[in-house]
């Protein structure tokens, strides 16, 4: 995951981040990421939409692209072609948004053919996608085994603390009296 992809898409004026609006994780990023990207009087460095529901309109995009594999993890279309994914796109996006490109230039440094930070970010990246289905995401699928003892923690935590509490406690109807 992350590698870059090169592939025979249209060339494209700026990249177009592709992520899942069925997530309520990956709906907030994005939405961090338009409003990053907006500066006053300029256009965004990077074109955010949601996957959708029509895998021709991705191939449109791209033909390599697979709708499955885009609901799984971020891509990122570059214009010449070629598509970052995961921890990649991240990097790349940060390097792109004038709030970010200040630190982003650290994910390129090489240390004898390793990337430290991009290594870094790349787990970060993948422990999120497997912790996406604790915070209710039901379109990002089961979470890993590794994650499932954190699921029943969080399950357990807000049945006591949380909303569903809240929401079985009975509440008198609304009266104009």
């Amino acid at each position: 995951m992350g590698a870059a992809r090169t592939t025979t898409g249209t060339s494209l004026a700026r990249p177009i981040l592709l992520y899942n609006d069925e997530c309520g994780v990956c709906r907030r990023i994005a939405n961090w990421v338009r409003n990053a990207a907006q500066g006053p009087g300029k256009d965004s460095p990077v074109d955010v939409r949601p996957i959708g529901e029509d895998p021709n309109a991705l191939r449109a995009l791209n033909p390599a692209l697979n709708i499955w594999d885009a609901y799984d993890t971020v891509h990122l279309l570059m214009p010449d072609g070629s598509m970052l994914l995961g921890g990649q796109a991240v990097a790349e996006v940060l390097r792109r948004l004038p709030a970010t490109r200040w630190f982003a230039w650290c994910f390129a440094i090489s240390l004898f053919g390793w990337q430290p930070f991009q290594q870094v970010l790349d787990l970060a990246y993948t422990i999120l996608a497997d912790v996406r289905p604790i915070f209710g995401c039901e379109s990002c699928g089961t979470p890993s085994a590794w994650v499932l003892p954190f699921v029943w923690v969080s399950t357990k935590t807000k049945a006591m603390f949380g909303s569903d509490k809240r929401a079985t406690k009975k509440v008198p109807p609304f009266t104009t009296r």
